[in-house]
This record gives structure tokens, sequence and C-alpha cells, in this order.
């Protein structure tokens, strides 16, 4: 089976210049972990997911040091510590976004996209073909080969007692 087979076409895509607060509201809505972030061309730039939007919240590192010959060296990265701080005061998607994102094809097979999803903990990835966006594939999607007929299948009244 490939991707092509289970994917959902035409997914919801946001810009870079998308409120956060808008990115959340899409997510809950729509119950879904993550969108692709397109550009006005409709090229793949990025993907911003529920963990980009908890990692916000947050608290940020205390940068250590250590003092040699009366003077301050830190252990950490100020670069790193940087980005930190931008991704919690971040308002725009392309604040705290993942910029060019894993991707898969139409013709990647499934078996590869859980090695993907178990090994580098990915939830959602995007499908491009020759480089557009086409598609997104999320574990929902991968969990729907295990039981097939799922979606066809007619919601059961259960009885009240």
């Amino acid at each position: 089976m490939k991707v092509k087979d289970i994917m959902t076409k035409d997914p919801i895509t946001v810009s870079p210049e998308a409120e956060i607060t808008h990115v959340a509201k899409l997510l809950l809505e729509n119950h879904i972990n993550g969108v692709p972030v397109t550009d006005e061309t409709g090229d793949l730039v990025g993907i911003i997911c529920q963990s980009d939007l908890i990692t916000q919240q947050k608290e940020l590192p205390i940068p250590s040091f250590f003092t040699l010959l009366d003077g301050f060296i830190p252990l950490t990265s100020m670069k790193a510590l940087e980005r930190e701080v931008q991704r919690v005061v971040a308002t725009k998607v392309a604040d705290i976004m993942t910029p060019s994102p894993v991707t898969v094809t139409p013709d990647t097979t499934i078996e590869t996209v859980a090695a993907l999803m178990v090994e580098r903990s990915f939830h959602t990835l995007p499908v491009v073909d020759e480089g557009k966006l086409v598609g997104i594939v999320g574990k929902e999607d991968m969990l729907r080969t295990l039981m097939p007929g799922m979606e066809q299948e007619e919601p059961k009244d259960i009885p009240s007692s």
C-alpha cells in the first residue's frame, strides 16, 4: 500500500504570517495534529504541529555559567537560548514552525511512513509531488489501514436503558 492510497488530499494549510491562535483553533476544531505551512505561491515552507504550540508554554531554561578568572562563561549556546525565547514569545506561525519539513511522496510505502513516524516521532507528514503539496498523511490515516472499511461503516445507535 502507498501513501496515495491513505493520504488526505487538499489538506488545510496556513501561511507563515498566520496567528498562532488561529492555528490552535484549526487544530482543535478539525481534530488534527498539524498543518502544512505554505507561501503565497503554494510552496511548502514548513509544518506546524500541536507539539510546536505546546513547546511555547514551557519555561525558559536558565543558562548555566561558570567563572574563570572573574569572567562568566556560558555552558549553553546563546543562539539556542535566543531561539527558545523567540518560540515562547511567538505570535506568528513563522516563529515556531518547523521549516523545510521531512516529506514523503504519493508513491512512498506505508511501511516507510510507519518507520518515520516511530523512529523520528513524526505525527504528520506532508505529501509532495514534483515539489508541490498534494496531501498530508497522519497517524490516524495509518491507523485506518489496520481497520479497513471503518470510514464506510455507519455509526450504530446505542440503545438507552
